[in-house]
């Protein structure tokens, strides 16, 4: 079930380039970046008040987890300025070599609280198809 619901995620993703992308030309890069992020706000109070969920305490957490939401923020922006110029596949497929290349590290040295998961040279297979696929959509 987990894979399936990473999948969908995925092409939510996918949709939501496009989505923001085409907001972002209609309004600009910051606008709709702000617009977008209202609407998820409204949306997320939408789904609490129908869930009936309460908030948790919190127990201690190191302060820069609270940096999430800035980075999510940035992401779109990126995603919207990426957008226009290399359309959503690129965008995609960069943003996943990205993400890739992130998490091998953040794995490797046990970053932010996380187990420690060494770097395998198997990795750098699934790597070097996603650098070729970025190619081959960028030169044909």
């Amino acid at each position: 079930m987990d894979n399936l619901l990473s999948a969908f995620i995925g092409a939510l993703i996918a949709i939501m380039i496009m989505i923001n992308g085409t907001l972002a030309n209609a309004f600009g890069n910051y606008t709709s970046t702000v617009v977008i992020h209202i609407i998820g706000l409204i949306s997320m109070i939408f789904v609490l008040l129908i869930s009936k969920l309460k908030f948790k305490k919190v127990k201690e957490i190191p302060l820069y987890f609270y940096s999430a939401g800035a980075v999510g923020v940035f992401t779109v922006l990126f995603n919207n300025l990426s957008f226009e110029k290399l359309g959503v596949s690129i965008t995609l497929a960069l943003g996943l070599l990205g993400q890739s290349v992130s998490s091998i590290i953040i794995d490797h040295f046990g970053l932010m609280g996380m187990k420690v998961m060494k770097f395998e040279k198997r990795k750098l297979f699934g790597l070097i198809l996603i650098i070729l696929g970025i190619l081959v959509m960028t030169i044909f």
